[in-house]
């Protein structure tokens, strides 16, 4: 959109840009449903160019790199490239006769080893950083259970083994380029390790801002736009 001659008509074009600008801030949360119905409004129904400026001015512009957000990276907030790297927080976890859980915002190792002995025990990757591009987790289970979660887009291969108990094979969804691999070995006896495949809060977040900002202009969603796999998770 022009700088300068404020006092320019307005192209439908100049128009389109600032709604799309209002759209993505209300998919990013930087702007309430009411606040958001306002601005497009008086957006679609500016005249000049300085009337379309003050919409968007306490907004990021695109190209902004200093206030642009991150695109999803199954966590919805950083990109893949942008969690891979970094110092781990945890190497490994261990329960008996109670459990553990590692989930948020943590960096997992390139081996993590959980163990658990009549006792349960939680991984959950949706909103970790990665120490490397391929990390390893494994799982000791004894009369107890390990569940490991991941997000959409990250790679799953599983090659633990059981005696009366076993490991979840995984979805064999193939991973997003970029993404991190992850690999589940170790072994679980009278014990189950399981692989679930789910969104995190923030990402169901996003997707269901932008679903609104869709349906506010007055029309649906694009499905497309959402792969299948995360639509079921989405429930």
């Amino acid at each position: 959109m022009t700088d300068e001659l404020p006092d320019l008509r307005a192209s439908d074009a100049d128009r389109e840009r600032v709604a799309e600008i209002l759209r993505e801030a209300l998919a990013e949360g930087r702007l309430e449903m009411a606040e958001f119905d306002e601005r497009l409004t008086a957006a679609y129904q500016a005249r000049t160019v300085g009337a379309l400026k003050p919409l968007v001015a306490d907004l990021p512009q695109p190209h902004d790199d200093r206030a642009a957000p991150a695109r999803p990276g199954g966590s919805g907030a950083l990109s893949w490239r942008e969690r891979i790297g970094g110092e781990p927080s945890s190497r490994g976890a261990f329960a008996f006769w109670s459990g553990f859980s590692r989930k948020g915002r943590w960096t997992a190792p390139r081996t993590f080893t959980a163990g658990v002995f009549q006792a349960g025990g939680e991984i959950d990757l949706r909103d970790a950083h990665f120490e490397a591009a391929e990390i390893t987790v494994r799982c000791f289970a004894l009369m107890g259970g390990i569940d490991v979660v991941v997000p959409p887009g990250v790679e799953v291969q599983v090659t633990g083994w059981g005696f009366m108990g076993g490991f979840d094979n995984g979805d064999g969804e193939p991973g997003e380029p970029g993404a991190p691999r992850v690999k589940i070995t170790g072994f679980a006896m009278m014990a189950g390790v399981g692989v679930r495949r789910k969104m995190s809060k923030l990402a169901k977040q996003r997707l269901e801002r932008e679903r609104r900002a869709e349906q506010a202009l007055g029309g649906e969603p694009d499905r497309r736009a959402v792969p299948e796999r995360r639509r079921k998770e989405l429930g």
